[in-house]
């Protein structure tokens, strides 16, 4: 797409940081992906010991060069569309100024006592893994069928907790306390943990009736695993047939997920 010498400045600057349908968008969204996922190897790499001994101070002063990168991105953000509230409010909005701020309330925690809080603001540095979002065009597509999915797994989840609250109560009369079914909620952890297939092995059935109804549970274990998954692929099959969307963002709030063929904006009504 070429550039446009009527749009204003602020009209061009919201095409390269929203849009990727242009070559400085596109530049932009390159820069921006290997700027988070340098940041998010400098935190992980600064969290070993060894590297931390010996790079330390290069890791403190890239994590800061990261974090005036991406102050200066949510700025421009904030400058280049209409209504910044709404995006400062909106879930890729947080997640940009979640990526930020640890790094600043890092200044006001110092001192030996707080080293503690300074693990855990550096920790939270990792959640910019989250402003990867901004890469994924599909994430509206998925979570549309996630929420469509998600009536349907809450009965299929509380049927579960049904079945294993039984399951539990019958092995806890079945066996005998001595080999770990000591109480409806030890008995019931098992039979969670073994309608799941994890099977830790902390506790488990002696008795030969114990047993027949372990491999039972076991087996309900296995078509319980399919059905969720069926639930979402389904749901994902009937968003796909109707996915019409395209990746255009309003320059007003700077959301996406617009039908192609729309004109203003679902979610704020500005024209597009």
């Amino acid at each position: 797409m070429e550039p446009n010498p009527s749009k204003t400045w602020r009209e061009r600057l919201q095409e390269i940081i929203f849009e990727s349908n242009t070559a400085a968008g596109k530049a932009f969204d390159v820069a921006l992906l290997f700027a988070i996922l340098g940041s998010i190897l400098v935190v992980m790499l600064d969290s070993v010991t060894h590297y931390h001994r010996l790079y330390g101070v290069l890791f403190f002063r890239l994590e800061w060069a990261f974090t005036l990168l991406f102050t200066l991105e949510y700025l421009l953000r904030l400058i280049s569309i209409r209504r910044p509230i709404r995006y400062i409010v909106s879930p890729l909005g947080l997640i940009d100024l979640l990526a930020i701020v640890p790094s600043y309330l890092s200044i006001f925690y110092v001192g030996a006592q707080s080293l503690l809080v300074l693990r855990a603001l550096r920790l939270l540095r990792v959640f910019r893994i989250f402003k990867l979002t901004h890469f994924l065009t599909e994430i509206e597509f998925l979570s549309v069928a996630i929420r469509a999915s998600l009536k349907k797994i809450s009965i299929f989840m509380l049927t579960v907790l049904m079945l294993v609250t039984i399951l539990g109560s019958v092995m806890y009369l079945v066996e005998d306390r001595q080999n770990g079914f000591s109480s409806i909620p030890e008995s019931i952890y098992w039979a969670i943990v073994t309608i799941t297939t994890v099977g830790y092995g902390d506790i488990s059935p002696v008795t030969p009736l114990g047993k027949f109804i372990s491999s039972i549970v076991m087996l309900i274990g296995y078509g319980i695993i399919a059905v969720p998954t069926g639930i979402i692929t389904n749901e994902i099959a009937a968003a796909a047939r109707n996915k019409n969307h395209s990746s255009e963002s309003c320059p007003s709030c700077g959301r996406e997920g617009h039908d192609a063929d729309a004109v203003f904006c679902k979610f704020c009504g500005h024209p597009l």
